[in-house]
């Protein structure tokens, strides 16, 4: 079916009127289009990722490095998602980015812009990075293929608005591949709605 903004409108996620860019704290859950267990698996409670999965974290810890004013927080990839704690710190001035690739060598460089970085540009420049990478795991070292699109478009986020609710996500996503073997079936379970916290 062709695409029809009377029929096909895609709702907004992020809290109206809500500045992204202020400094805080953000709880992000991003997915893996269609669900694919693409980034490894879990037995046992016990967490085993799969080369992607090593990748995907890799660049996650290098997001304080590329991003100057952007820290992370607690983190945990799940086989078809990831969760992690985003700080927007008081510094007014980081360099968004252009990725290019320098084919020879397969890194990524950084070419630095004038505007402070919100939160959907460090999303972006996540998902984006970690898809080009992935695409060269599916070329030259046999990775699953995904379809269309290695994450799902957009991402849920919740603002943590104190000290006793970062320690809840905090708990909850250091317990998240426990849950996944007991109540691997809820979905409202590993995406709760912000007044969970």
């Amino acid at each position: 079916m062709k695409y029809d903004p009377n029929i096909h409108k895609r709702r907004s996620i992020r809290l109206k009127g809500y500045d992204y860019s202020q400094p805080g704290a953000y709880f992000v859950t991003i997915c893996i289009n269609q669900g694919l267990l693409l980034l490894g698996k879990i037995k046992n409670g016990q967490l085993y990722l799969s080369e992607a999965g090593q990748m995907v974290h890799k660049v996650w810890n290098e997001i304080p490095i590329m991003y100057p004013g952007v820290e992370t927080d607690a983190f945990v990839i799940m086989p078809n998602h990831i969760h992690g704690i985003i700080v927007l710190t008081e510094n007014s001035n980081p360099p968004r980015s252009n990725f290019h690739t320098d084919n020879q060598s397969n890194h990524t460089e950084i070419a630095p812009m004038e505007k402070s970085m919100a939160l959907g540009d460090v999303v972006h420049r996540f998902k984006s990075l970690t898809t080009t990478k992935y695409r060269y795991g599916v070329q030259d070292k046999n990775w699953p293929p995904f379809v269309k699109r290695l994450w799902q478009r957009n991402y849920y986020e919740v603002i943590v608005r104190n000290r006793h609710s970062l320690n809840k996500i905090r708990e909850y996503i250091n317990n998240n591949p426990l849950a996944w073997e007991q109540e691997s079936e809820h979905w409202e379970q590993y995406h709760p709605q912000p007044d969970f916290f």
